[in-house]
């Protein structure tokens, strides 16, 4: 019998239907152990899982369906014919999430160090394929050292064919990558293509250029985790939108975040039961006490901060509001949530920070975030209390005035269901930057507390009663007083929603605590929004 002759350590005769089978059972054995018992144990030291055991975590149980499990690579440069695994050092395949169809490749850095070579690409490449004709979200597992070198140009070669599947898949189909290990050159750009990529605090790194080669290069000094951790593409690069803990921490954000997402450009995001204010009675009848916390809320100086999430957890089903990004620029929020059950984007000021002033970073986490949602189907919210774009030297030699513009292109762009509320503050060029009528918002609310207008009024009162102010001091009038006086003119005239609501540019001025309700009434009533854009190739944001 075949199995006796595995047991005995001879080859399965092929000759027959068992030794076939037999050896089928073999090549998949050595297909599922293609890495060295000492690495998976120098994997398990460092706290990682193998590529195998994080696609078990992350799918359903038993839903895996593999792909080219016995490819090999070809090559036979520097004696590589004499080590040719299966697999070529990646896994891939399909299988579900929480019952929902995803593509997914995971990199095994105990094959090759998880290099990217010929068959390793092309693997990639074809479940990516895969991905976009069938419509379902792809998530890439990473951890690899860059191309592998023995391979030459073809690993460069390959590489471009998975940017250029990146691409393709843009806005068709949602990408996720989560970085598990160290991943350096041409391995990097493929996860900076994607719509997510989630890093492990401690373990993940990503950079073009390793400490090494810098310190070769220019003398600078710097270790792994500042140059490329998870935590520097959390706080300073942007580059990642959630640092998890550990490998199941986030393996789980990557599932939460797949809840929110359609499975393609075709179709909508999941609907989950909800009680919603739009099924019927009055505005005034769906008012809860937590909603009327937030008649409370703002503070009667327009200088002291609260924090937005106490607005954005009011209106959303359950509280729940899974940011994205939540350690870099922290003066704007976004993420998920869902209101009446159905997926929402959330964009906001954060008053506790920077007192909610846009600068370069989160302009373009805020972009990025609202074109992701139009892409992919999802109404975005925005609550506003903006005093204006941050000034000084530093931001403008840096282009805020280009990567600005990205918030304002990616607005006017949607044509998903938008829906703003002025909470407080609304000045100046952020006014409009931050989801306005005037860009193609489609319903705009105010608070009672909402000041829009052209600037503060401590500075227009500098400006527009400068004279005035001038002369006081020269009669040795109390100019501290004559000050207040003309600082409150301006914000009884001024500095209210009113004047706005009066011009169609806020389309109703709400109490706080029927946010929600109106929120839930305005979503239900765009969800058949139809908007065509007039046809061109495509825009030129301002990257």
């Amino acid at each position: 019998m075949s199995s006796a002759t595995d047991l005995s350590g001879e080859e399965p005769d092929v000759h027959t239907t068992a030794g076939k089978l037999a050896d089928l059972a073999h090549r998949r054995d050595e297909a599922v152990h293609a890495g060295s018992a000492r690495m998976v144990e120098r994997q398990h030291a460092k706290g990682k899982r193998t590529a195998r055991e994080r696609i078990d975590l992350l799918l359903d149980p038993g839903s895996f369906v593999e792909l080219d499990e016995l490819a090999r690579h070809r090559s036979t440069n520097f004696g590589q014919e004499r080590n040719r695994p299966y697999g070529d050092g990646v896994v891939t395949g399909y299988g579900t999430v929480d019952g929902r169809p995803v593509c997914v490749f995971s990199q095994d850095v105990t094959v090759f160090g998880g290099s990217l070579g010929e068959v390793y690409g092309e693997k990639i490449v074809k479940v990516m394929d895969l991905a976009i004709k069938t419509g379902r979200p792809i998530i890439g597992i990473n951890e690899g050292g860059g191309a592998r070198i023995q391979e030459g140009v073809v690993s460069l070669g390959l590489y471009g064919e998975i940017f250029r599947r990146n691409v393709a898949a843009s806005g068709v189909v949602p990408q996720i990558s989560l970085i598990m290990g160290a991943t350096a050159g041409g391995h990097v750009y493929s996860p900076a293509l994607t719509d997510f990529v989630v890093m492990v605090d401690k373990t993940s790194h990503m950079f073009i250029t390793g400490p090494d080669v810098i310190k070769t290069v220019t003398g600078e000094d710097v270790g792994f985790e500042d140059l490329g951790g998870g935590r520097t593409h959390n706080t300073k690069s942007g580059n990642a939108h959630y640092l998890g803990s550990d490998e199941e921490d986030a393996i789980a954000y990557v599932k939460e975040l797949l809840s929110f997402l359609p499975a393609n450009n075709m179709s909508e995001p999941p609907v989950f039961d909800a009680p919603g204010a739009a099924a019927g009675g009055s505005v005034e009848d769906s008012i809860t006490d937590e909603d009327r916390e937030l008649d409370t809320l703002i503070p009667d100086s327009a200088n002291q901060p609260y924090d937005m999430h106490e607005v954005v957890t009011r209106v959303l089903d359950d509280g729940e509001f899974l940011e994205v990004q939540p350690l870099f620029a922290p003066n704007i929020l976004v993420g998920f949530g869902r209101v009446d059950g159905h997926s929402v984007g959330i964009v906001a000021n954060q008053p506790t920070q920077f007192a909610g002033c846009l600068d370069i970073d989160a302009s373009e986490k805020a972009a990025r975030f609202v074109r992701t949602c139009d892409a992919f189907n999802i109404p975005v919210l925005t609550f506003v209390d903006v005093p204006g774009f941050l000034p000084g030297t530093d931001q403008e030699w840096n282009g805020i005035i280009r990567r600005g513009a990205k918030l304002i292109y990616a607005y006017a762009e949607a044509t998903v269901p938008l829906v703003t509320v002025i909470t407080r503050k609304a000045y100046g060029g952020a006014y409009d930057v931050m989801g306005s009528k005037h860009l193609g918002a489609d319903i705009n609310l105010a608070w009672p507390t909402a000041q829009i207008a052209v600037m503060g009024a401590q500075g227009a009162t500098n400006i527009v009663y400068r004279k005035a102010l001038a002369n006081a001091v020269e009669q040795g009038e109390d100019v501290d007083a004559l000050r207040a006086r003309l600082q409150q003119e301006y914000e009884d005239t001024l500095c209210n929603p009113y004047t706005a609501a009066e011009r169609g540019y806020v389309d109703a001025v709400i109490a706080p605590s029927a946010t929600r309700s109106h929120i839930s009434r305005a979503l239900s009533m765009l969800r058949d929004k139809r908007e065509v854009p007039p046809p061109k190739k495509h825009g030129n944001i301002p990257l």
